[in-house]
């Protein structure tokens, strides 16, 4: 049944002896997959069968077609590439042989691995990943054949253990539905991320199906009637237009949810919760029907976007608009012609129709052009890592649209800033910048570019060189991993001498800073895997390994990751576990503060449970009474614990207001100021906050540091003011 719809869907597109392949490579498969049982109780054949149903929904070649159903005989079956390419031809079997070995890719969840700072699990995984999109840049047939294998596979996760449903759930979300939105794939886009959405958090996902369900009839009714109000105005215009509801998925929406609940908003105040969709037959006809919502509703300011004039790199094209109906309801409009329609459902794969000589037209090439640039920049990098830090950011994000001064348009990363852009055009002029105008007014080098944007890069005639500010990534000089490899380098080819000297400088700082000896630095470089301490340095030095993945790095050593908890809680018994002893009261130690990442001992009280010391706190380091310690270690619980804060600066006015509001910007909270006026016309300020882990203070400490007149900043800790009354 379900093969004699694949087969009448692609009659309606494919020639008739294009055909012949397709069921060849069915009976093949049949044959093959013959006895054999998938998890969730289907006949095997089933899921070639329903990999090739999606492709043919996105009207791919017969080749590719004959593909997914042989994709899995190789595998699971035995059957050599030999022989399918004697049944089938060089085309198949190459296709077959590509697919198969995407298959057998681990991906751990990517995130994780990053975060880590890299290990040998993650550089395998990152050379998984080149080896996946230099297979894409070769034929793009093997992504939408992996595409479409995932997809059916997600609608069968159920059959699997939790542990699997998750691990496969993450790596889809982190790899795949970002590889279909890139490649303007909507269609399998959204529903890669709904099934993920529906197995890695089953609560929220139920509760936002809840929320959209008690509404329904309410949003269907309004719907019909505005639907009713636009079709009327566009007769009365003499345009013909197909007009429908537009239905939100469910993780889109989770995520603006969370956008609105940061801004103090609910689920009501959703703007496009509620959308049309208008489909005309020429680009003349949707400015003509933009004229006409904007007559009948009162368009919202700022939210209007013309993705026809700019289209974005996947190929989307269409306008969008927000306007407020029945004086109230807001409501989005999306309208576009029915070719930008296809192309906005099925992305590159539209553009798949072979000519003469089996060469895809040129919309496959414009939709991967993406993938070419980013291949041809990173032929020089020696490190996975690098790679797959480049590919999560220059690939799997959202994009902005800019101009150059002569009105070229050049695509980068949301949240990508002048710097980037410059790198952008060309290494020297990256290199040379030392200013940036912005729709002709100077802006800083961190500004966040948007949409739109007329960028100017101002530059000296000197190879000047970049600044070492640029590569921390705390300050936000860049977003691209093109730019911060393009920084490195120039760093790595100086002198090793001063990157090993400036590397010293930089960790011993950091160090200082978080309440760290000096002597762990040893520690350190072993776990970055560096053989020596100068190794360590000048990595450190050039920009190879930055401080905020070492920070991240030890904040992960001794716990999971932990999100922060709005609310400040003053118990931390769920955040430290006693080992061996089971549930006990436990309190953080009030003379050395410590904190999630650093070494910890416990010390049992008479009255008050287990007091968690860091294990290099002078009290714990003279306390004569061994036998009360009790080894301890970081749970799982989100909470924010308290840290001193010294900051010696200049007197001046606004000193203090400064401060105050980096460290609000920062969402950081201060429980207690003291103020210390010293005879040199210096201050020094004490503060205590309140941080979730390491990498959040170490950040809050270098964009404070940078405060105009701020002489030293640190944690205060050992070798600070530190109580030395026995532990209690």
């Amino acid at each position: 049944m379900v093969f004699s719809q694949l087969i009448d869907r692609a009659r309606e597109y494919l020639p008739p002896s294009k055909i012949a392949i397709v069921e060849r490579a069915y009976e093949f498969a049949s044959r093959a997959h013959e006895g054999q049982m998938r998890k969730s109780g289907d006949p095997y054949i089933e899921h070639p069968l329903q990999t090739a149903m999606i492709l043919v929904e996105l009207e791919l070649d017969a080749n590719s077609l004959a593909a997914a159903l042989l994709h899995d005989v190789t595998e699971n079956c035995g059957i050599p590439t030999s022989e399918i390419e004697a049944q089938f031809g060089s085309e198949v079997a190459k296709l077959v042989n590509a697919t198969t070995k995407l298959g057998k890719i681990s991906w751990q969840a990517l995130e994780e691995t990053a975060r880590r700072g890299g290990t040998a699990t993650g550089s395998a995984q990152a050379e998984n990943l080149r080896r996946m999109l230099v297979a894409m840049a070769e034929d793009l047939r093997v992504v939408f054949i992996k595409l479409a294998d995932r997809l059916h596979n997600m609608h069968t996760l159920y059959a699997l253990d939790a542990e699997k449903q998750q691990r496969i759930a993450r790596e889809t979300l982190e790899i795949y539905a970002p590889l279909a939105h890139r490649l303007g794939i909507w269609e399998v886009k959204w529903q890669l991320e709904d099934l993920c959405f529906r197995y890695l958090e089953p609560e929220r996902y139920h509760q936002i199906a809840s929320l959209l369900a008690e509404k329904r009839a309410d949003r269907e009714k309004f719907i019909t009637k505005v639907t009713e109000q636009l079709n009327a105005e566009l007769e009365q215009a003499g345009l013909k237009a197909e007009v429908f509801g537009r239905p939100k998925h469910l993780y889109s929406i989770h995520h603006k949810i969370e956008r609105y609940a940061a801004l103090g908003k609910d689920f009501d105040d959703i703007h496009d919760l509620l959308a049309l969709r208008v489909l005309v037959d020429t680009v003349n006809d949707c400015y003509t029907t933009l004229g006409i919502v904007h007559a009948l509703w009162h368009p919202l300011p700022d939210q209007f976007n013309d993705y026809i004039a700019t289209a974005k790199t996947n190929g989307y094209q269409s306008l969008h608009t927000t306007v407020i109906c029945n004086g109230t309801t807001s409501l989005e409009v999306q309208i576009r012609t029915h070719e930008m329609h296809h192309v906005a459902e099925y992305g590159v794969a539209v553009h798949w129709h072979y000519k003469e000589g089996g060469k895809p037209d040129s919309g496959v090439e414009d939709g991967v052009g993406w993938l070419r640039q980013l291949i041809e920049w990173h032929r020089e990098l020696h490190g996975a890592e690098e790679f797959l830090e480049s590919v999560r950011t220059d690939v799997f994000s959202d994009q902005v649209f800019v101009y150059t001064p002569k009105g070229e348009i050049k695509d980068l990363p949301r949240g990508s800033t002048p710097l980037d852009f410059a790198y952008r055009i060309h290494t020297d002029l990256g290199h040379r910048c030392i200013g940036a105008k912005v729709n002709g007014r100077m802006v800083p080098l961190n500004y966040e570019l948007n949409n739109g944007d007329i960028v100017q890069v101002l530059t000296v005639k000197s190879d000047r060189g970049p600044s070492r500010d640029w590569l921390n990534s705390h300050l936000g000089y860049i977003k691209t991993s093109h730019a911060r490899e393009k920084i490195r380098q120039w760093f790595k080819k100086r002198e090793r001498t001063e990157n090993v000297e400036r590397g010293r400088e930089l960790l011993e700082k950091l160090m200082r800073q978080l309440g760290m000896k000096f002597s762990e630095r040893e520690n350190l470089a072993a776990l970055f895997k560096y053989d020596t301490l100068d190794e360590f340095y000048n990595s450190i030095g050039y920009g190879g390994l930055t401080l905020h993945q070492i920070t991240a790095r030890l904040d992960v050593e001794e716990q999971e990751p932990k999100g922060i908890e709005p609310s400040r809680p003053k118990s931390v018994d769920s955040a430290v576990n006693v080992l061996g002893a089971g549930d006990m009261l436990t309190n953080l130690a009030q003379c050395c503060h410590p904190l999630p990442g650093d070494d910890i001992i416990g010390y049992i009280t008479r009255s008050r449970g287990v007091t968690v010391h860091r294990k290099d706190c002078s009290n714990i380091v003279n306390e004569e009474e061994k036998e009360r310690m009790v080894p301890v270690e970081w749970g799982k619980a989100s909470v924010l614990h308290p840290v001193k804060i010294r900051v010696d600066a200049w007197d001046r006015v606004g000193m203090m207001r400064d401060i105050s509001t980096l460290v609000a910007e920062e969402k950081v909270n201060i429980v207690a100021v003291n103020l210390v006026y010293n005879n040199d016309q210096t201050i020094s300020i004490f503060l205590t906050v309140e941080i979730g882990d390491l990498p959040q203070l170490s950040k809050l400490l270098s964009r404070a540091e940078r405060i105009r007149g701020v002489l030293n900043i640190t944690r205060v800790g050992e070798g600070g003011a530190v109580e030395t009354s026995p532990p209690t």
